[in-house]
């Protein structure tokens, strides 16, 4: 019997787990710095915190409601839980493998060693009973369960421990379990003081909270006999529910499903490998979960609170050499000034190779320039501290007239972003917090200034920054974005009529310049898509160059199968999940997948079409994903100047084509293999860095 021809669409977790793979790859890589190879380890494990509370959550909850369904690539969502279960185990035991054989023994050869109880030397075990008496037990609350202790609902992702018990308590119950749970206050690891670090070769030596309880779980339950400490950990559901028909104050609303979050629907389970198997079970029992939801961790089950380490130990050999961004020639610096830079040629911002100043720089002035009347914003993330968002802030006191459109549904950084709307709004600015139901990804800043333009007198003109990347000034030194500064009269006129339509209530207006979603950015990529093939078929050189995020929007895939068979060469830098088969002969053959994995996160969103020579291109928010494109406030921004447009196709597209050292490529079957001749390479983001600081040249 002849199998079925496979689904034109990858299934996307699948994808998601493989960009993993690609991430737990670096950790291998002898020429990356150890404390990096650590990075990357603990890098995954959020990664996969994140992909079992959004993605894997929201399978189970369409199983439950919806069993028949099935997943874009044709799977019945029974079916793909169970390819994404038996692929993730696979993952989990490769990461705790790379941890224990490769990324222990490296890093014990360079100085540093995580201690085991067992390995603890007298002096040793005085300083950590002395810690764990002083800094832990007060804070702890061991419950033993029985018929009025039923079985607790642990916190998300929190630490916690099953204490197996023999005897009887004060009150004459039999306990036979008890359960800790880890406040997220306490340290995961401890730095063992250097006097007491005693042997040869070592420097620094660490202790995780979970050895002070193995040791010490017996202070907590005095009389009673510890027969075993056993971590574990519960991923839940974090997905907020706000009903959009009965929100009368979105911010209060969201305040009470961000309390109800940390208790959802389990969807996995983590539990050490030496966890007994009738205790295993009773968890798997008391969660709902069947064993494919269970994952048994060779080490700690809160793997990525291992990077405290980094940020503990002195900076060195052992990182990166830290990347200082460079500045942007004849930038006048945070003075008004600056406008004038801006209105004689667009500044083009590639970060992090490029500084992020220049937009602090713009916020700060334009607060202190009498001269500017408001600043209307933006804002997806901005971290718990943020020169930028004080910037709005000192704006407001000074009394410009600030609006700042703050997404409070940005996917965990919710509670972030109230406090920031509760600064704001005290200060006197105009929060508004996007349009129920449709996420602002858009990233505009845009100031009014009151200028004299020669003998006219005065009038208002405005200045807009736009860009990839969210308004976050640590981030900007870890993501590579692009960002634009213009004073271009068109594009600021449609940036205006964004905000209006955001914050006024106003109906769509067709735009002059911009690309918008959910209204005209998917018309008009299909358009640009379906113009290249047109080209194609006319015998024209056509051409689609790519690069975002996640490729997992149907209708722009099947276009692009459309171009390929037209004769369009297209190539696609996607980081993640890629639901496209490149390379299928009839279908996709002129298509070629790249991902890029290395020092910086690739965030950058970009398209190129070649139109005949023209090569249009445009700087995006919106990943080629259906959110993006149909349920979130996006925009599409094109590059026009000839030296900008140059940088974003040099540095932007062509470059990780050239420089395979951080690449790799996609075969038709969603495999994933280094680029040809990777070995040979710095990789793209060593070279851009070099781009703006030069390394020294060496004599002959």
């Amino acid at each position: 019997m002849a199998l079925p021809p496979p689904s034109p669409l990858l299934n996307r977790e699948l994808g998601t787990l493989a960009f993993n793979r690609r991430v737990l790859a670096q950790a291998l890589d002898p020429a990356i710095p150890p404390l990096e190879r650590l990075r990357y380890v603990c890098i995954v494990a959020s990664n996969l915190d994140e992909f079992f509370e959004t993605r894997v959550a929201q399978l189970q909850d369409l199983l439950e409601h919806e069993p028949a369904a099935l997943t874009p690539d044709g799977l019945r969502v029974a079916e793909a839980l169970q390819l994404i279960a038996d692929d993730a185990h696979s993952l989990v035991a490769e990461h705790y493998r790379v941890l224990q054989h490769t990324i222990y023994p490296l890093l014990q050869a360079h100085g540093i060693r995580f201690v085991a109880s067992a390995q603890w030397t007298a002096p040793q075990e005085r300083w950590a009973r002395s810690f764990f008496e002083r800094e832990v037990l007060p804070v702890l609350t061991p419950i033993g369960l029985d018929p009025a202790h039923p079985f607790p609902k642990v916190l998300n992702k929190s630490l916690n421990f099953a204490v197996m018990l023999e005897g009887t308590d004060a009150f004459g119950r039999n306990v036979d379990l008890g359960i800790i749970q880890a406040p997220r206050a306490l340290p995961r690891v401890l730095a063992i003081p250097d006097e007491l670090v005693e042997h040869d070769g070592e420097r620094h030596s660490f202790v995780l909270l979970s050895s002070l309880m193995h040791a010490y779980a017996g202070h907590l339950f005095p009389g009673l006999k510890v027969l075993g400490v056993h971590q574990f950990r519960v991923t839940r559901n974090s997905e907020l529910f706000v009903d959009d028909d009965e929100i009368t104050n979105l911010r209060t609303a969201l305040q009470g499903e961000l309390r109800a979050r940390h208790y959802g629907d389990a969807v996995r389970l983590e539990v050490t490998s030496s966890c007994p198997q009738p205790l295993l079970e009773r968890l798997m029992r008391e969660n709902a979960l069947q064993p494919r939801d269970c994952y048994r961790a060779d080490g700690p089950v809160n793997l990525a609170r291992l990077q405290s380490i980094i940020d503990m130990l002195p900076a060195g050999h052992l990182t990166y050499t830290p990347h200082l961004p460079a500045a942007i020639a004849g930038w006048p610096g945070a003075e008004p000034e600056l406008f004038d830079r801006i209105r004689a040629s667009d500044v083009l911002l590639h970060h992090p190779y490029d500084s992020f100043a220049p937009v602090v720089d713009l916020v700060r002035t334009s607060a202190r320039d009498p001269a500017v009347l408001a600043i209307k914003q933006t804002i997806y993330r901005a971290g718990q501290t943020s020169d930028l968002m004080e910037a709005l802030i000192e704006a407001a006191r000074n009394g410009k007239e600030v609006t700042v459109v703050l997404e409070l549904m940005a996917r965990l950084d919710e509670e972030t972003n109230i406090n920031w709307a509760a600064r704001l709004e005290a200060e006197g600015a105009h929060v508004v917090y996007g349009v129920v139901g449709f996420k602002c990804h858009a990233k505009m800043l845009m100031v009014v200034r009151r200028e004299r333009v020669g003998r006219r007198g005065e009038q208002l003109r405005r200045y807009v920054h736009l860009g990839t990347g969210n308004y976050h000034t640590r981030t900007a030194r870890m993501y590579t974005d692009f960002g634009l500064m213009t004073a271009d009269d068109a594009i600021c006129a449609d940036v205006n009529q964004v905000f209006l339509e955001i914050t006024g209530s106003s109906r769509f207006a067709p735009l002059r310049r911009l690309w918008q979603s959910p209204f005209s950015l998917l018309d008009n990529l299909i358009k640009a898509i379906r113009h290249e093939a047109r080209l194609a078929r006319a015998g024209r050189r056509a051409r689609i160059w790519a690069r975002v995020n996640a490729l997992v929007e149907p209708t722009v895939i099947h276009e692009l199968y459309k171009a390929s068979r037209a004769g369009v060469e297209i190539r696609l830098l996607v980081r993640g999940p890629c639901m496209l088969r490149p390379g299928v002969a009839g279908l996709s053959e002129n298509i070629r997948v790249r991902s890029v994995i290395g020092r910086f996160l690739e965030h950058s969103r970009v398209f190129m079409f070649h139109n005949d020579g023209a090569d249009d291109v445009w700087i995006s928010s919106a990943d080629w994903m259906e959110r993006n494109l149909f349920r979130r406030v996006e925009i599409a921004a094109p590059i026009v100047e000839p030296a900008a447009k140059a940088k974003v196709i040099r540095e932007g597209l062509r470059v990780h084509w050239q420089t395979p050292g951080n690449a790799w490529d996609m075969d038709s079957a969603g495999n994933w293999r280094r680029a040809r001749g990777w070995a040979r390479s710095p990789g793209s983001h060593q070279l851009l860095v070099d781009s703006r600081n030069p390394p020294p040249q060496t004599p002959d």
